[in-house]
């Protein structure tokens, strides 16, 4: 064996294998849902997975990475495409708030989001999740502005900010119960804008 040989070895190595990436993840929730947030550890996840700590670490750098991979893992939002933007985010809406108060999932997101505000390396992973998961949702307006309803030159990313702010304050403040009319009523601020109409 040459050194071809032991470069091919070094970059299998070090790419992901997707059944034992699966079974960190199964090892990863098992932990959770048995430990809870505070007793989350990657030696757990090592020992429950029997993986090595250093092919979790190579994979997640830290244990942010993964519990928001656990957390992306779990959760089921769907985005409506209803053809109407006011539809499409209250419908979103909705179903966030109601993930987030009938699973696991919004507790451990309201600790991350918590544990963010002290620890850079928790808040670097929020930064990026959080870019994503806006993407995600600004799509909902671009959208919209390939049907006329939204002027071209909206941002989207600051919109789904002002969406997630709705949605992460009623995490963050426990009222994930908020009604559809409430939700609507915010929505519609958001779209049509608060400002006396002259």
């Amino acid at each position: 064996m040459g050194d071809d040989a032991d470069q091919a070895r070094k970059s299998i190595g070090a790419r992901r294998n997707p059944d034992s990436a699966d079974a960190i993840l199964d090892a990863a929730e098992a932990v959770l849902v048995e430990a809870g947030y505070s007793g989350f550890s990657i030696e757990a996840v090592a020992r429950r997975a029997r993986a090595g700590k250093p092919t979790i670490y190579r994979w997640w750098p830290s244990k942010a990475a993964l519990l928001f991979d656990v957390y992306q893992r779990l959760k089921r939002v769907e985005n409506p495409d209803t053809g109407n933007l006011e539809d499409d985010l209250v419908g979103f809406l909705k179903n966030l708030l109601s993930h987030w108060r009938e699973t696991s999932s919004g507790s451990v997101f309201r600790s991350l989001i918590a544990e963010a505000q002290s620890d850079a390396t928790v808040a670097a992973v929020l930064v990026e999740y959080t870019k994503g998961r806006h993407a995600h949702t600004g799509r909902m307006i671009e959208r919209a502005k390939a049907r006329g309803e939204v002027a071209a030159d909206v941002d989207p990313m600051l919109v789904a900010d002002l969406v997630a702010s709705f949605a992460w304050t009623h995490l963050l403040t426990n009222r994930l119960d908020e009604d559809e009319t409430t939700i609507r009523k915010a929505v519609r601020y958001v779209i049509q804008g608060i400002a006396h109409k002259r």
